[in-house]
């Protein structure tokens, strides 16, 4: 099933969600709201409202609350973006210029602030459950400030464990996909069975993301993938696809490669021999079966689910995470 035909079930509730989004950015200040709206005229992909409409269509009726919390899953990933480019220094996103590439690290990081607050306020606006989803969102904003602060520390050192990488990527990308179905759930008053069942359902959906992520980081370049890659190795990340590479060799060898990553700031013609141990070590294939393991556990999550059109959505869009070449 295609991204575009999930779009088209939602596509009411995604108008509704995008409206309360772009309500929530207006402001008088011209420069605030120009760049807003520059923002919001290349929304990405809106994977986590999606998928929030999805768990919320299977487990209840929607409510406003829905479309708020599913707003501010939309306003706070994107705020951690804003705040990413500075850390990372990204002159681009989805292409085009990033805010930081635009107007310097300042105006980026107080315009990531004010989508965190906008996430914020849409939270406090809800009808019900206001305490239980502002702690479920704070949560998370602690699960992605310390995913990434784990990932710095480790690339300074290249010796990431596959219990590292698996923290770093449930704070960074899975706790956000956590918290869009939980907060779905809860809005519709889903049973903590049910809760349950969406919240695990979305947290190997995340990783799964990002494995697929990591593995397009290592593919060559084409107009098709349509995003820059190896820009992780070059930063001195160890991904799921190295650490699968590193898996298959003795001990005393991926040492030898893990100071080759430590060296890349130094040394950066070491990166293609890194790939190419990847490539010979079926690292790319072996980091996908892994990945598919995590979209098989997710499938099984739905299980708990009634029957529903939307049910079966859940499962394309977790199959989609697999599939896709973007």
């Amino acid at each position: 099933m295609e991204i575009k035909e999930i779009h088209t079930f939602l596509q009411d509730g995604l108008a509704r969600v995008e409206a309360q989004i772009d309500a929530s950015l207006r402001s008088d200040i011209p420069l605030l709201d120009a760049t807003n709206r520059g923002l919001r005229e290349h929304p990405g992909k809106m994977l986590r409202p999606m998928l929030a409409l999805l768990v919320s269509g299977a487990l209840g009726k929607k409510t406003p609350d829905t479309y708020r919390f599913a707003a501010s899953v939309e306003l706070l990933h994107n705020a951690t973006l804003l705040h990413d480019d500075v850390v990372d220094g990204a002159a681009c996103r989805r292409g085009l210029p990033t805010v930081f590439s635009q107007l310097g690290a300042s105006p980026a990081v107080l315009m990531g602030d004010y989508w965190l607050v906008a996430c914020l306020k849409l939270i406090l606006g809800a009808e019900k459950h206001i305490l239980q989803v502002l702690e479920l969102f704070s949560n998370t904003l602690g699960h992605l400030t310390e995913g990434e602060l784990l990932q710095l520390e480790k690339t300074t050192r290249a010796d990431t464990t596959q219990a590292d990488y698996l923290r770093i990527v449930y704070g960074k990308t899975a706790s956000l996909f956590e918290t869009a179905a939980l907060s779905a759930a809860i809005s519709v008053d889903a049973t903590e069975t049910l809760c349950r069942a969406a919240g695990d359902f979305a947290r190997r959906v995340g990783i799964a993301f990002q494995i697929k992520d990591d593995i397009f980081d290592y593919s060559e370049p084409s107009a098709t993938l349509g995003k820059p890659v190896g820009i992780d190795l070059k930063e001195q990340k160890i991904t799921q696809p190295l650490l699968c590479a590193l898996e298959t060799v003795p001990p005393q060898e991926a040492e030898a490669v893990r100071a080759q990553v430590a060296r890349l700031a130094e040394h950066p013609e070491g990166e293609a021999e890194i790939r190419a141990f990847v490539r010979a070590k079926d690292g790319m294939a072996r980091a996908a079966r892994v990945m598919d393991q995590y979209i098989n556990e997710a499938l099984a999550c739905l299980e708990a689910f009634p029957a529903s059109a939307e049910k079966e959505y859940l499962a394309a869009l977790a199959r989609y995470v697999g599939d896709r070449t973007i």
